[in-house]
């Protein structure tokens, strides 16, 4: 039986398994890769990598030393997560039960796709999925976010103070009750396409344009140098089957200290309530979690008495 048992080899799921090791834990990270998140990053032509602030060395640092140190992962994937008694049954992809007092679970979530043509071919190159995370990038440049919720409105506003032009694509043909609504309205340099649909995402090397069509079935493309895709984040917690507690969106719900509601039961990064969605903060998150753990398991581990 282990220690502790690691799901997901993102940011978190490798700063909790390289903590849990230096704690000298008998732990397993469960995870399809290592990187997560962190292997993919948006292609701009004017961008640099050392503009961007990806918490990348830290990242690169934890998966070269997972992937020398084999017996601390496997690649699976967590299919079912069990409390019985005093420990957690975790089932694999592969068919394998393995045994743990503890479970994190850092598995992220997944970007909710427009589904379209050159959608798939432009990911990440002009096209991506987190303005919070590249908005300093596009300062005087025009930016199109496609959205229509409380994301989609707080990324339009963050781009909207640094771009030359933000067109924000909203499929509902509604209006938010929001402050946040009511100032892009009125912002000079936002244009609002209420109702519009996006049928296509265009471009050569990079996303370059976005074809879409309005309520009349009008179609128009709107030019832009980049595009943001702000629909939401679908937290990975299929495997969890309610055994744990989370909020109206799927997340799961977790302490200042990443505890869930379930003893012995812990989550760090994107599949959380916290804020996360930043490599650098995921990062911390995985720490914290990988401690709490680490307090929750110290009164069952072996103490050397001394002579």
């Amino acid at each position: 039986m282990y220690d502790l048992i690691v799901i997901g080899g993102g940011p978190a799921g490798l700063t909790a398994t390289i903590y849990a090791i230096r704690k000298r834990l008998n732990v397993l990270m469960l995870t399809k890769d290592l990187g997560g998140k962190t292997n993919y990053h948006l292609a701009l032509p004017w961008v640099e990598d050392y503009q961007v602030i990806r918490g990348l060395e830290i990242v690169s640092k934890f998966r070269t030393e997972l992937e020398y140190l084999a017996f601390a992962h496997q690649y699976d994937t967590a299919e079912r997560i069990e409390k019985k008694d005093d420990h957690f049954l975790v089932t694999t992809k592969e068919g394998t039960t393995l045994e743990a007092k503890s479970v994190i679970v850092a598995t992220g979530a997944r970007q909710a796709r427009m589904n379209v043509p050159g959608e798939k071919e432009f990911t990440m190159k002009g096209l991506c999925y987190s303005a919070l995370s590249y908005a300093p990038l596009f300062i005087d440049k025009t930016v199109i976010v496609i959205g229509d919720d409380e994301l989609a409105l707080r990324s339009t506003a963050e781009l909207a103070t640094v771009a030359k032009h933000v067109y924000l694509v909203c499929g509902g043909d509604h209006v938010l009750d929001s402050p946040l609504w009511m100032r892009l309205q009125t912002s000079m340099n936002v244009t609002v396409l209420n109702g519009h649909q996006v049928v296509e995402v265009k471009g050569d090397e990079f996303a370059r344009a976005l074809v879409t069509k309005d309520p009349s079935g009008k179609i128009a493309e709107y030019e832009a140098d980049g595009m943001f895709v702000e629909k939401g984040l679908v937290p990975q917690t299929d495997m969890l089957k309610d055994l744990v507690a989370m909020d109206e969106r799927g997340r799961i719900i977790v302490d200042y200290a990443n505890r869930t509601d379930i003893p012995g039961l812990f989550a760090a990064g994107d599949v959380t309530n916290g804020y996360a969605e930043q490599v650098l903060i995921a990062v911390g998150e995985g720490a914290k979690a990988a401690l709490s753990a680490y307090e929750y398991l110290l009164p069952t581990l072996a103490i050397t008495a001394a002579a």
